[in-house]
């Protein structure tokens, strides 16, 4: 059971080369230096901050020391994933394979080596990097040995500060049995990607170790930055702790107008926060932890959802990179579990960097139409990105910091995310920011969108398990009493209430939502919680732009204990509209995951195209994901769905969608 105003969630029970290597041959660690990336000479000016630790003591950074109870953030460079190579066969379809291999690596220099279950050996796996309409095949082959190589616990929260579920260490827990013993079940899903079901990672097709999961991606998409990663049904949040992700990124002739920074201007950053166990002593071991805290017990378990207490990028923990003066391209992702990054680029005192040092070019479908200065900072929700444009040029010699500011979920005391030296050498930098990016970009109008098909979810907070989604339709058939089970009710801005029901919450309940290929569809997530984390919600094998956001007074949505014992969920008196929110610049681009807000209605149109089969639409935070927040719905093509509507009583209910707006549908 989930109560998002705590963030809990309820839990039932080959090889590709990184760049060039720097060897610690004393101590066996082996840590990537970023020269091949074109990196200037360090900053000559040192940080005049003291850097924050974790832990009671604080050692001197610069030798690589074991045991630690702590570590030293900026101590070690940023890695740089190698990039895939594929093979063009002779009809011009590209070929990769991408092994998944159980590896030793180093998350950080004063760490003991850190087992991983990771493509080609490397967390985060290699780059793939192809051009729009390149059609790629890849074969995801799981050479994984051994069971999970992570510890799971359960812990009490305590109340004490800092939080427990963000300290390292098992606390007296036991691991868990079931997770200790896990095999290496995985698919691989291409997040962002429009591609045919059978090619999209479907959560219960898993593999066994030796066996292939064949996936072919036409990237008949705007150039953008996806990921990899798996989506093995229930065990998503583990397998990807363990390292399981990859970046992969479409490039098109409209980017390339552009003359962006490229090469060893453009990097990319993985972010995800982690935990570490730690030996009798206190000392870090090197080893995963997945840490919950338990809220309560009964009548239901209600577990807090993971955040950890150390950030990594690209696989290190807070790690360093030196920059020329110049401007930087960096493809941003949140592949963390649970958490939200709210990221700012600070200097050696804290201080926010110049208005427009930052712009952002680009979200999760791609280009923005203009740059948007980036003053405060860039929130990413679970699975979102951002393409960032940095200039380095007014700092010289000096040292930035990129740090979360995010008060929800808290950061803790480590906001650390990584350091930016500046080289005090001055270069000639031929990038000139562009007016105009996308020029194919047009903002979809909620009130004259194409002919669509509407959809209302309900994102519950606590239900029975844990937060679910509830697909909804309306209904004239009222309880005599409220609050019913699965009845909500919301009152508009114009005083009229509407009924509706809950007709599908559980992943495997029926089939409710059968969305025809080559159309509109409008989504609406309305999150009935007073408080809490936003769910970013994650639709499969489309884009969308988000058209609006509504608050409302979600009071009224009430859980209850029904006559046999069990508990409800509804509505007793309507969720009523109490203003409009707003959609920032940066979030009117093309998108694939969108936060929605406690107490929050947003809508969201995109159109599918000729993929078709059955897909997932999801809650990103993985923990939700896996214990049910993830529902099914399928493409058809017109010819099929015309005729299955043709079958039914109902014709053009909620489950074959309800046709409204103008025009033909047509893209």
């Amino acid at each position: 059971m989930t109560d998002d105003t705590d963030g809990t969630t309820a839990v039932p029970l080959r090889p590709l080369r990184r760049r060039t290597l720097l060897t610690a041959a004393a101590a066996g660690v082996t840590v990537t230096t970023t020269a091949e990336i074109g990196v200037p000479e360090a900053a000559a000016a040192p940080s005049t901050a003291v850097p924050d630790t974790v832990g009671a003591s604080n050692p001197q950074a610069g030798g690589i020391q074991s045991p630690v109870k702590e570590l030293t953030p900026f101590l070690d460079p940023l890695t740089i994933p190698s990039s895939a190579r594929p093979r063009r066969r002779a009809d011009g379809v590209l070929d990769l394979t991408v092994e998944m291999r159980t590896a030793t690596v180093s998350l950080h220099s004063q760490l003991p080596p850190t087992t991983v279950w990771a493509y080609e050996g490397h967390t985060p796996g290699p780059t793939i990097d192809v051009r729009r309409g390149e059609r790629l095949r890849v074969a995801w082959v799981n050479r994984l040995t051994g069971t999970i190589p992570l510890t799971a616990v359960q812990v009490p929260n305590t109340g004490q500060t800092p939080a427990v579920w963000d300290q390292p260490g098992l606390d007296g827990a036991a691991p868990m049995e079931d997770v200790r013993n896990l095999r290496p079940w995985t698919v691989t899903h291409l997040h962002g990607a429009i591609t045919g079901s059978g090619n999209d990672g479907w959560p219960e097709n898993v593999l066994e170790p030796g066996a292939a999961q064949l996936s072919e991606y036409p990237n008949d998409q705007p150039a953008t930055a996806l990921f990899y990663h798996d989506h093995a049904m229930a065990v998503t949040r583990w397998n990807v702790m363990a390292g399981l992700q990859g970046m992969y990124v479409i490039r098109d002739d409209e980017e390339d107008s552009l003359g962006l920074p490229g090469g060893r201007y453009e990097v990319p950053l993985l972010l995800a926060d982690r935990n570490l166990e730690t030996d009798a002593d206190g000392n870090l071991t090197g080893r995963l932890l997945h840490k919950t805290a338990i809220i309560q017990s009964e009548p239901l378990l209600w577990l807090r959802g993971f955040t950890g207490p150390f950030t990594m990028v690209n696989g290190t923990i807070w790690p360093y990179l030196d920059v020329e003066a110049r401007w930087y391209r960096f493809r941003v992702v949140n592949g963390a579990n649970t958490r939200q990054y709210r990221l700012a680029l600070v200097d050696e005192d804290g201080k926010p960097v110049p208005s427009g040092s930052v712009q952002q070019i680009g979200t999760d479908g791609g280009l923005l139409p203009r740059p948007v200065p980036v003053d405060d900072s860039v929130t990413l929700g679970a699975a979102e990105r951002a393409d960032l444009l940095i200039d380095f040029a007014a700092f010289r010699g000096r040292r930035l910091r990129l740090v979360n500011t995010n008060g929800n979920p808290d950061p803790g005391p480590w906001p650390q995310v990584m350091e930016f030296r500046v080289s005090s050498t001055r270069v000639r930098d031929p990038f000139v920011l562009p007016r105009q990016l996308s020029r194919s970009y047009r903002r979809l109008s909620g009130s004259a969108l194409p002919e669509h098909t509407d959809r209302l979810v309900v994102l519950t907070p606590q239900g029975p398990g844990q937060s679910l989604c509830w697909e909804m339709e309306k209904t004239e058939d009222v309880p005599g009493e409220l609050p019913a089970d699965g009845i909500v009710q919301v009152k508009e801005k114009d005083g009229s209430v509407t009924t509706y029901r809950r007709t599908a919450s559980d992943f495997y309940d029926p089939l409710r939502f059968f969305v025809r290929a080559r159309s509109w569809e409008r989504w609406r997530f309305l999150h009935v919680a007073p408080s809490g984390w936003p769910h970013p919600m994650h639709i499969h094998t489309t884009r969308f732009q988000v058209l609006d956001r509504q608050t409302y007074d979600v009071s009224g949505f009430k859980s209850f204990t029904m006559a046999d014992g069990s508990i409800g969920c509804g509505t007793a008196t309507p969720v009523a509209w109490t203003g409009a929110g707003s959609v920032s610049p940066a979030e009117e681009g093309w998108k694939d995951t969108v936060r929605a807000n406690a107490g929050e209605l947003v809508t969201v149109a995109g159109y599918f195209g000729d993929a078709a089969g059955k897909y997932v639409y999801h809650c990103h935070m993985l923990e939700h994901e896996d214990m049910g927040m993830m529902r099914q719905f399928v493409v058809l093509p017109g010819q099929i769905h015309d005729v299955m509507a043709s079958m039914t009583d109902t014709g053009t209910n909620s489950t074959m969608g309800t046709q409204t707006g103008p025009g033909d549908g047509s893209r």
